[in-house]
């Protein structure tokens, strides 16, 4: 069974760059899936930022977000990373990794969710 489990900081600086990781156990980042990140601000719905594909590590980014944002991947430790660049208190939200196979529409495995707040 696939796990999912975010880690990094939980308070970051304004203008600072958020980091975090998401650690996959149960399954190869390289097989058959889009390896995801999104985000859910408080009282408001799922953000989607962006995935890095199984196969090349092609990404992919929300357009209200690609400026900021760099998605990496380290198949050695079946690792994949979010980088969101010049934060703001409203990237502060609960981030959450996930998976999605390439032929369904909806994610199949979350993590847990990490708190990320912005603030001075």
């Amino acid at each position: 069974q696939v796990q999912l489990q975010e880690s990094g900081p939980g308070l970051v600086k304004p203008s600072q760059t958020l980091s975090l990781t998401c650690t996959v156990s149960g399954a190869s980042i390289t097989t058959s899936y889009y390896w995801s990140w999104i985000r859910q601000p408080p009282g408001k719905g799922l953000e989607w930022i962006g995935y890095i594909a199984f196969s090349d590590s092609t990404t992919l980014y929300s357009p209200s977000l690609k400026t900021r944002t760099s998605i990496s991947r380290d198949t050695t430790k079946n690792q994949f990373t979010l980088q969101l660049s010049s934060v703001t208190p409203e990237d502060t939200a609960v981030y959450y990794c996930a998976r999605r196979a390439v032929v369904a529409a909806s994610f199949d495995s979350w993590g847990q969710g990490t708190q990320v707040t912005v603030s001075s």
